[in-house]
């Protein structure tokens, strides 16, 4: 007998695999502590949680034994309403990563390419090599900003797509129009990906009316704090809506997750207060981390900060903070060595984390 690794695609078994965030019992028995006393700051989840809507609704909810509407007639006639464009050019996806699959797998095939500004977030690449294809970074500048003129050389006769993330992952700085724009017009696909919109109101939406070539992403998971219930979104062409449409699972949005995406856009006064709690944390603690000796955190837009750590010590620093049962974003790789992410908590967290960060920076 042939071992079945032997029978897998040769370049699915050379596939790294994405890491996601451990839960919260994981966390707690690595630093031997309680679930409640766990900061987890490493996924730059809402806080706050969702709407205090959502868990009535979900509860009052009486027909979880249907199948939810392929076609997904209600959310996308919501989602017109709140994005202001037609109901045909939205996708819902079981979070923002599905659909960055699903568009790779209409536009990219083996042997093809993205071209992505690295840092940036890790599923593109990932969704790139799964389709058998590449992700090639081209590496921001010393600012971690965008070197357009570097990206338009790395684009070839294979190169299928650019991936902007705006504001960034894990940089939190955004991707200006005039950058986006200078893309679009090669003819390639742009993915801006906008999951930390709500943090800042930078958007190229309007753009989609000019480029039918341009798909911006957003997500429920950050501003509404629906992670857990994976709720992301793509607006683009209605010609490449409708293809992902055909092609999609047919139930690839759960009920519980429909339900909950149309009570958080009823309740949205009570988001849009929450985000501006986030912003107002996110600027107290970028004040509180400049005050910390060898700590350089980088202004960010999103509800997250980066930090680079004094050379050397970013592994010591981040094992450290988890001994303490904080646990933010640690980056070992040659673009961010001895950098860490924080999400933003809530103030209490913020404080822990400073005091935590400046005792082991000291040694």
């Amino acid at each position: 007998m042939r071992d079945v690794q032997d029978l897998l695609l040769p370049h699915i078994r050379r596939l790294n695999t994405y890491q996601g965030v451990d839960p919260m019992e994981v966390l707690a028995e690595q630093a031997g502590i309680p679930p409640e006393k766990v900061i987890r700051l490493n996924g730059n989840e809402n806080p706050y949680g969702p709407s205090p809507k959502v868990a009535k609704a979900l509860g009052s909810y009486q027909n979880y034994n249907h199948y939810p509407d392929p076609n997904q007639r209600r959310i996308r006639e919501a989602l017109s309403g709140y994005l202001s464009v037609e109901p045909e050019r939205i996708v819902v996806g079981n979070g923002s990563d599905e659909l960055i699959d699903l568009l790779l797998r209409i536009f990219m095939g083996p042997g093809e390419n993205i071209i992505i500004p690295a840092p940036t977030f890790g599923m593109y690449a990932f969704s790139a090599e799964v389709c058998g294809g590449e992700a090639i970074s081209v590496p921001r500048d010393d600012n971690f900003e965008i070197d357009v003129a570097a990206v338009k050389l790395a684009i070839t006769p294979k190169t299928k797509a650019v991936f902007f993330a705006s504001p960034n992952n894990p940089t939190g700085n955004i991707a200006t129009e005039s950058q986006i724009r200078s893309i679009l017009d090669i003819g390639i696909i742009v993915v801006v990906d906008e999951t930390y919109y709500e943090f800042c109101g930078h958007t190229v939406l309007p753009l989609l009316q000019d480029y039918p070539n341009l798909v911006v992403l957003r997500t429920f998971s950050k501003w509404a704090g629906l992670a857990g219930l994976r709720v992301g979104l793509g607006v683009m062409d209605p010609v490449i809506a409708q293809t992902i449409m055909s092609m999609k699972p047919p139930y690839n949005v759960n009920l519980a997750a429909e339900i909950a995406l149309i009570a958080s856009l009823e309740d949205r006064p009570t988001l849009i207060q929450r985000i501006k709690a986030i912003v107002e944390e996110r600027d107290r603690m970028m004040g509180l981390l400049q005050e910390v000796p060898g700590v350089k955190p980088w202004p960010s837009q999103a509800n997250f900060i980066l930090c680079g750590l004094p050379q050397g010590r970013g592994q010591e620093i981040f094992e450290g903070m988890c001994r303490r049962g904080i646990f933010p974003r640690y980056f070992n790789s040659s673009t961010l060595k001895d950098y860490m992410r924080i999400s933003v908590g809530l103030p209490e967290e913020t404080d822990r984390v400073v005091a935590a960060l400046a005792d082991l920076v000291r040694g």
